[in-house]
């Protein structure tokens, strides 16, 4: 069995560990185990990072993504959230501006989750993803890119 670090969260493979998930959610996560769109806009991007902007209307909810490499996220404007992870656990959390998050993904590592606004105002976060990491990048598609 190999050995992972502490960000890194399993792909549960039993249906059953989704059961209280709310509907075709456990088939949405499947369709998109290799998204690599870890916001709704990436604003620019280097050699070594991306930079990405991701906004969720209340209600509304985030495209599963999957994270593989080192990155941090920084709440521009906070609110309550729920995450959905592919281990099938589902997490509450208040966020906060300028809270500040630090993840880090070694080889074979991953994250797989999607985040839905349970607040009434738009949630608001900036991401850095270090894309020189020990795993490859996933691919963007070039709609997601900023056009100016």
């Amino acid at each position: 069995m190999a050995h992972h670090g502490p960000d890194h969260v399993e792909i549960n493979d039993d249906p059953a560990a989704f059961a209280h998930w709310p509907d075709g959610l456990h088939a949405e996560m499947l369709a998109d185990l290799n998204n690599g769109c870890v916001g709704s806009q990436l604003v620019s991007e280097t050699e070594t990072m991306r930079i990405w902007h991701l906004r969720i209307a209340p209600g509304k909810r985030c495209r599963f993504h999957r994270h593989v490499n080192r990155y941090f996220w920084t709440a521009l404007v906070g609110g309550p959230a729920r995450g959905y992870f592919s281990s099938g656990e589902i997490r509450d959390v208040v966020h906060y501006q300028g809270e500040t998050k630090h993840f880090d993904y070694g080889a074979g590592d991953q994250m797989v989750h999607s985040v839905e606004n349970t607040g009434e105002a738009e949630l608001i976060f900036a991401t850095v993803e270090f894309t020189d990491g020990a795993n490859t990048p996933l691919s963007v598609p070039d709609s997601i890119l900023l056009s100016v």
